[in-house]
């Protein structure tokens, strides 16, 4: 009997002993070195302690390296990066770059750049707050702030998940019906059974559904890196395109987009996925060990959303090079882009490359969009759901409303529903950047891993200027209602 305890304490942390189902003869057992209450500080700023770890069933599940080179070290914390990078390269991103580079040429290039610039200091920030705190985004607000002021942020989360998932829903089920026919409403259906896929990744190992997404990414970029090819652009105007340009503030048509991009670059649910799954690691309890790890993640994930960058700036410049060359400046649809791809570049293959990349796309983004709906289900409220159930939940509250759009207004409704869940994003973004921001500069909260005042600072410029457009945005839409 008491064995029989020992082995359910220990699976909530992920080690298995012999003779618990779900190890095989052979398999290796994995001890870990420390406890989930080792990664969490004393109360000291926080209202109330920490209960339970983020995603606990993987939490502390991936050995690290304490000594060895930089680069030894680096291996063991190359993986949740990617899994971030994945919501700044998807299906709502391609929406608003295609509409973008389509009706404005390379001239939304320095948007993505700067949006980028911005996705790798707050992911910095997620780092810190994830290693140094112990909690997750989400658990961070429920423990800082009381439960009127929680539970409205917990609605803006998930609001921006449901945003997050319509996009990358129906992002999915485009693709399977541009490769293989699948009519609409039935792809919608079949996204939920990434579901299944995760625990089933998930029972293998955390580091399966990282390689799981890292391949994925490896397919997307051979697709656009082949279709850049084809397209051959003015590379001189890609250049340009990365300059700063008023018109983005002056011109309504080009704020709306680059607010799109923006929503769809730093996205909010990212911020939840990164500060939970840069905990899947045991790196060690002590304050030199989280500030070496802090540092290793930052540098994973500002790798892999470079990579994300490369990815943005592709589909931008294959719009700009092929429709807004064309003349085509109205190209919005996902279906009209793979239907001109071939007569514009003159190759049969490319939009098969172009409908290959848009699945994988999706299929990532659906698994990282999922584990984002359960930190911040378990985060803010703390609830304990079977894991399939959990999962199944963040699922239907994205593939209900896709399937009800897909079904009363079919491909051009999912369209402009694309490109209106990012802009939705870009407006959700406050409600998770400024706690983030907060939760970090608070030495009470932080002890001696607070962030420094300069990166501070950055943050707080950058999370106004965010208001500041998005108050621009919603004065410009009313003016142009009004009239």
């Amino acid at each position: 009997m008491q064995l029989q305890i020992i082995r359910n304490k220990l699976s909530l942390f992920g080690v298995r002993m012999p003779g618990t189902p779900g190890l095989g003869a052979g398999k290796v057992v994995t001890v870990l070195t420390q406890s989930p209450n080792d990664h969490a500080p004393s109360k000291g700023g926080w209202r109330r302690e920490r209960e339970r770890p983020s995603l606990s069933e993987v939490f502390g599940s991936i050995r690290t390296r304490p000594t060895g080179s930089f680069w030894n070290k680096l291996v063991a914390f190359l993986g949740p990066g990617y899994l971030v990078a994945v919501g700044y390269m998807d299906p709502g991103n391609w929406a608003t770059s295609l509409a973008g580079g389509s009706k404005f040429g390379y001239a939304l290039l320095t948007v993505a750049l700067l949006s980028n610039l911005m996705a790798i200091l707050l992911q910095a920030l997620c780092a810190r707050l994830g290693i140094g705190a112990g909690r997750d985004l989400a658990q961070a607000c429920r423990d800082a702030f009381p439960r009127p002021v929680a539970y409205p942020l917990w609605i803006m989360a998930e609001i921006a998940i449901c945003a997050t998932d319509l996009a990358e829903v129906i992002g999915t089920a485009i693709g399977l019906n541009l490769l293989f026919g699948v009519p609409l409403e039935i792809g919608v259906l079949i996204t939920a059974l990434d579901v299944f896929l995760i625990l089933w990744l998930q029972n293998l190992g955390f580091r399966w559904i990282e390689a799981l997404i890292v391949t994925l990414l490896g397919v997307i970029a051979l697709c656009f890196g082949i279709q850049i090819a084809m397209a051959n652009p003015d590379w001189a105007a890609v250049i340009k395109g990365f300059a700063p340009t008023t018109q983005v503030v002056t011109n309504p048509d080009m704020l709306y987009l680059a607010l799109g991009i923006l929503g769809a670059t730093v996205m909010p649910h990212n911020l939840y996925l990164h500060s939970g799954v840069v905990q899947t690691r045991a790196f060690g309890s002590s304050v030199p060990e989280k500030r070496e790890a802090i540092k290793l993640a930052t540098v994973d994930s500002t790798i892999a959303l470079m990579f994300a960058l490369l990815i943005n700036a592709s589909i931008l410049i294959l719009a700009a090079a092929t429709f807004n060359k064309a003349g085509k400046t109205d190209v919005a649809e996902l279906e009209q882009v793979h239907s001109f791809l071939e007569p514009l570049l003159g190759s049969a293959i490319a939009p098969t490359l172009f409908g290959i990349a848009l699945l994988c796309c999706g299929l990532n983004s659906t698994v990282t969009a999922t584990l984002s709906g359960q930190i911040v289900m378990e985060g803010f409220l703390d609830i304990r759901l079977r894991p399939w159930l959990r999962r199944l939940i963040t699922r239907l509250i994205a593939v209900v409303p896709a399937m009800i759009v897909t079904l009363f207004y079919g491909a051009s409704g999912t369209a402009q529903l694309l490109v209106l869940s990012q802009v939705i994003l870009s407006l959700q973004l406050p409600f998770a950047v400024i706690p983030l921001v907060k939760f970090t500069s608070d030495r009470a909260k932080m002890g001696a891993l607070v962030a420094p005042r300069w990166l501070t600072g950055l943050a707080w410029t950058m999370a106004a200027l965010i208001i500041v457009l998005n108050v621009k945005l919603i004065a410009d839409s009313v003016r142009a209602y009004l009239l």
